[in-house]
């Protein structure tokens, strides 16, 4: 464990429009952070570009507090990207990241501290249940654990959250980090090291609606496959290792039956076999120029260069020089 500035803690929270839950929130999130890191530590607000009164209340508790630090984006970046930004501006021995709508129980934030201090370099929420989760929602989590772990080498437990705490030499890792278009709790887990889980039962928001849409999951759960793997890029190479015999046993199939009959009495023409075989090998041609189109999509971001977020200094408060 290095001593970064002497601070033993820092706790890295991304915020969009959760005015509502925020005073409560950093009450509880104070006094715990208080309480077991005897005043060492820091809690870093990332602002990511807020509709509602979130970054007035966020530049309140800066002001008052001069262990809590503000970072405001000049516009909406994204979750992953907001807390991407947290971490790289965290200047402590071990930096956690939370959820401001009060799901990840604040109160087990000295659990993931004890796993740390026993050695672990990585210690991850895993979530047992979520307070009103949908279908869906539900659901599809789970099919993005197994289509994740099966495409990609990094092995994600179905569960984990971004409610994990990292040692300061993983965080020196994740800096030299530069994808766009990335999951963080992904690119941590890529990282390896030593790791630890806690698992506990999601608390109901404290107000207000869920932040992320159906669409943004969706676009997430696709973002970060890509990202992590290139096995999509095959799957049109084994879509035609099958085509190839299918086709094969087909057309033996229409020779024999245009010799002895029509055995099964499909009275299909030759035309019909042919027709509904290229619609099928069109669909496969369209499919895999969906994917190559993807990962082009991803060449074409990374390519340009453009920073990852842009800090508003002008809101920012007791950001480090």
């Amino acid at each position: 464990m290095s001593d970064k500035n002497g601070v033993l803690l820092a706790i890295v929270v991304p915020v969009y429009n959760e005015g509502s839950n925020l005073k409560s929130f950093n009450e509880q999130l104070v006094k715990q952070a208080e309480s077991v890191s005897s005043n060492s530590y820091e809690i870093i607000y990332i602002d990511d570009g807020s509709q509602d009164h979130s970054g007035v209340l966020l530049k309140d508790f800066c002001e008052a507090n001069k262990n809590l630090r503000l970072i405001s984006f000049s516009r909406n970046f994204g979750k992953e990207i907001a807390t991407t930004a947290g971490i790289h501006e965290a200047e402590a021995q071990a930096i956690m990241t939370i959820d401001a709508d009060g799901q990840h129980p604040i109160e087990l934030i000295s659990e993931f501290i004890k796993k740390w201090k026993a050695g672990a370099k990585v210690v991850i929420g895993v979530r047992n249940s979520n307070h009103g989760e949908g279908f869906v929602k539900r659901y599809g989590s789970k099919l993005f654990y197994k289509i994740f772990n099966r495409l990609t080498k990094v092995r994600l437990i179905e569960g984990s959250t971004d409610y994990r705490l990292i040692d300061s030499s993983v965080q020196q890792e994740f800096i030299k980090m530069t994808e766009r278009s990335r999951i963080t709790r992904g690119l941590i887990d890529w990282l390896g090291y030593k790791r630890d889980y806690i698992k506990f039962d999601a608390n109901p928001r404290l107000s207000g609606e869920a932040g992320y849409s159906f669409r943004k999951l969706l676009k997430l759960a696709i973002d970060s496959t890509i990202s992590m793997s290139l096995s999509p890029l095959y799957i049109s190479a084994y879509i035609g290792a099958a085509v190839l015999p299918l086709s094969v046993l087909t057309g033996l199939f229409m020779i024999i039956d245009a010799l002895i009959g029509d055995p099964l009495h499909l009275k299909a023409t030759g035309s019909a076999y042919i027709v509904v075989f290229l619609v099928f090998l069109v669909g496969i041609l369209l499919v895999s120029q969906g994917i190559i189109g993807l990962y082009l999509s991803h060449i074409h971001t990374e390519t340009q260069n453009r920073p990852l977020y842009i800090v508003d200094k002008g809101r920012s408060i007791n950001l480090y020089e």
